[in-house]
């Protein structure tokens, strides 16, 4: 029965790929609450005092951090830019955004199948490989010895990305692009190229915003269809 939900849900929901072509730029939070979303915390499962990572905070959607675990839209998304505008409430920490999420909870009992664009404090834009790979230029040097590379638990899946020095200082807000387009994922840290991979093994999937230890706010996810990349510089 589980896996007929989990069929059912991708199914629907790849018809907002279509629907998307259609129109201009478009939010993925309201404001207001999490319409759109569902979560994901595996400490959920077992824990009745256990509460969601995620909530609507003055306007913003905040990542709490803990417990951990995923926040994933309703929806599946093909061809498209993602503009994120987000800042460590206090302390920096980690966080990231996967795209192309898939299958919940494939590695580690935790991460959904997907390829995650890293928002880790000075290191936002690395991709993390989440039994979901990519390609990129140097990849010896910026993922370490072929041997080691893959996409499963104890594996190299980290590739770093172009720069650490993109982000602003904690505290204030960093604009993150990410751009998706057939089998390419291209990310700018505010107006900086910072990756660019090619050969990813999924081209949709549903997006979704980590809960990894650091308090995160987001005041910005807007949605837009694209058909060349750039489009947002």
């Amino acid at each position: 029965m589980k896996k007929l939900i989990i069929v059912s849900l991708v199914a629907a929901a790849s018809l907002s790929c279509a629907t998307l072509s259609g129109k201009k730029s478009v939010s993925l939070f309201n404001g207001k609450d999490l319409t759109g979303w569902h979560a994901d915390i595996p400490k959920m499962d077992n824990d009745p005092n256990a509460t969601s990572a995620f909530i609507v905070r003055d306007g913003m959607l905040v990542s709490l951090g803990e417990p951990r675990g995923h926040l994933i839209t309703d929806k599946v998304y093909q061809n498209y830019r993602l503009e994120v505008e987000y800042r460590f409430a206090g302390k920096p920490g980690n966080c990231g955004i996967l795209a192309h999420a898939s299958t919940p909870r494939a590695l580690y009992k935790m991460f959904p199948k997907s390829i995650e664009v890293q928002m880790n404090h000075q290191h936002a834009g690395d991709f993390w490989c989440i039994v979901e790979d990519i390609t990129v230029p140097d990849m010896v040097e910026r993922r370490g010895p072929k041997e080691n590379w893959g996409i499963t638990e104890g594996k190299a899946r980290r590739i770093f990305n172009l720069t650490d020095d993109s982000e602003n200082p904690v505290g204030e807000w960093n604009t993150m692009v990410i751009e998706c387009l057939n089998d390419e994922i291209m990310v700018w840290v505010n107006g900086d190229l910072v990756n660019h991979g090619s050969d990813c093994t999924a081209s949709e999937g549903q997006i979704a915003i980590q809960a990894e230890g650091s308090e995160v706010e987001f005041r910005k996810l807007e949605l837009t269809p694209i058909k060349k990349f750039g489009s947002a510089q």
